[in-house]
């Protein structure tokens, strides 16, 4: 089975009318929509914006169905000159540009655990290989590999887009991610985040990133659909 988790509805409803033999059940007020693909089981659910909802959205699919790995994608906004509207990011990494706790000497972005200190997630390289695959054939954009960074706000202005990405040479942020694949990560379950860019550095705004966002939502539903069904 293969859990996708998308932050906004416009993902989820897209995949779901492709979907077969669909069955719904709520967990923690979250709707996981199970069904077919292709020849593959799937669940899909809309797990709302932050990464308080995407790490809750992510244990919970973990705990209730035992997924093979795990894909969150949707929209993102560029954080380099090279990447432009409607071009695809396939994450390598992922990290939380938000956590900070510098003033106690660790290194902005670095998160501690137990038993490790640890800055990047790293996404699974098959799934990483086989959708950066799917999106260059489907032309008409750019795609790229590389570190995806996700925090609780909405990055709208050009000088904040870029000392994050000279902080963690990162292409894309984006506000449930990281924190997706944290979970996955330290639940061992395989991973991947996947990225529609809504909002260059130009054009990043919010009036922009909705103008957009339609447009890249339904370059990121062809891209899984056809992941999904090439299993």
């Amino acid at each position: 089975m293969i859990g996708i988790i998308c932050a906004m509805a416009v993902e989820v409803k897209g995949l779901k009318s492709l979907m077969e033999n669909k069955q719904d059940v709520k967990y923690s007020n979250m709707t996981f929509t199970r069904g077919t693909l292709g020849k593959s089981e799937i669940v899909a659910v809309e797990c709302g914006v932050g990464k308080v909802n995407a790490a809750m959205c992510a244990q919970v699919m973990i705990d209730k169905f035992s997924p093979d790995a795990i894909i969150n994608s949707g929209v993102a906004g560029a954080l380099s000159d090279e990447v432009t509207l409607c071009d695809m990011v396939v994450g390598t990494e992922v990290l939380e540009h938000d956590m900070n706790i510098s003033a106690l000497g660790d290194p902005v972005g670095q998160i501690t655990f137990p038993d490790e200190n640890r800055t990047y997630f790293p996404c699974d390289t098959d799934i990483v290989e086989k959708l950066y695959s799917i999106c260059e054939k489907s032309g008409g954009s750019n795609v790229f590999k590389g570190r995806i960074a996700s925090g609780d706000i909405f990055v709208s202005r050009r000088s904040k887009r870029e000392i994050i990405n000279r902080r963690f040479d990162a292409l894309a942020c984006e506000m449930e991610g990281g924190a997706i694949g944290h979970v996955c990560f330290r639940n061992n379950v395989p991973f991947c985040v996947f990225r529609t860019i809504s909002d260059d550095l130009t054009n990043n705004k919010g009036m922009d990133f909705k103008e957009f966002c339609g447009v890249a939502s339904e370059k990121s539903i062809n891209v899984i659909s056809e992941f999904i069904r090439s299993l």
